[in-house]
């Protein structure tokens, strides 16, 4: 499914206390790709990472799950544009196609993918990979970064 890369972090979050430091570590790794995948199953905080990830970039309006828009367009404080996607409904990469999402993927703007793997034909060639994993038996999710 995806090229495995080289593990560059992994942090474990035992609160929502946790999710700041989280956020600095992929500011960090973002800092050289812009293209970031997000992968974990429902409810692991893939949408909540993001949105802490977007208020330290400094994105001033409300950070919210793009799901049946498939694209959600911010703004930082200092005109830099995020790109939020979510692909968990999408039947077909053809719709990712038809809203230009390789467009967006060459951009060089950052661009924050939920659901990654319903577009594998689709994806650029460099990335993060940010999986999030939740704990079976406790609040604790382990988040790993890698860069491919």
């Amino acid at each position: 499914m995806y090229n495995t890369g080289v593990e560059k972090a992994l942090f474990k979050m035992t609160s929502l206390d946790d999710l700041p430091a989280a956020a600095t570590m992929l500011l960090e790794a973002a800092s050289e790709e812009p293209v970031i995948l997000f992968e974990g199953p429902m409810g692991a905080g893939k949408t909540t990472l993001i949105k802490e990830f977007c208020r330290q970039m400094g994105v001033q309006e409300n950070v919210s799950s793009p799901t049946f828009a498939l694209v959600n367009e911010y703004e930082t404080e200092t005109g830099k544009l995020i790109y939020h996607f979510d692909f968990y409904r999408i039947s077909d990469e053809r719709e990712a196609l038809n809203i230009g999402a390789l467009e967006y993927f060459d951009s060089g703007n950052i661009c924050l993918i939920e659901w990654p793997s319903l577009i594998p034909n689709l994806l650029p060639e460099h990335y993060l990979l940010v999986t999030l994993q939740p704990d079976a038996n406790s609040e604790v999710r382990t988040m790993t970064i890698n860069k491919v």
